[in-house]
């Protein structure tokens, strides 16, 4: 797969996850926001709380959860990421760190992908 097949893969993914929370209640504020220090997937307001949200995209879980691939050093680069997003987009709301993960067999020709939400990943 080519990198920009990779990318649109991921975006699409990205698409499933955000759809998925808008169904349950969820307000999306940004998508792919980016600065300095990385990127932030998807960003929602969910009740009380501001969630910064990493979406996982993979045709299983037979190797583990693809939740499991958002590793020590990736969270704290969305941490100092979700800080200066903070600075610039003031807010009442509690940060929150998400991850959801999406499951499509048949990458962009699965029907109904699998997704599922991890709240309070990290």
């Amino acid at each position: 797969m080519s990198g920009a097949e990779s990318r649109a893969l991921g975006r699409w993914g990205e698409a499933q996850a955000a759809d998925w929370l808008e169904k349950r209640g969820c307000v999306l504020v940004a998508a792919n926001w980016r600065c300095r220090f990385g990127e932030i997937d998807l960003i929602a307001e969910d009740g009380d709380f501001l969630c910064f949200v990493e979406v996982k995209l993979r045709k299983s879980d037979a190797y583990g959860g693809a939740g499991e691939a958002v590793d020590r050093r990736k969270q704290e680069k969305l941490r100092v990421t979700a800080q200066l997003y903070l600075a610039e987009h003031p807010t009442r709301l509690q940060p929150r760190f998400d991850v959801v993960e999406v499951y499509a067999p048949r990458g962009r020709d699965t029907l109904r992908p699998t997704v599922r939400r991890i709240e309070n990943a990290f």
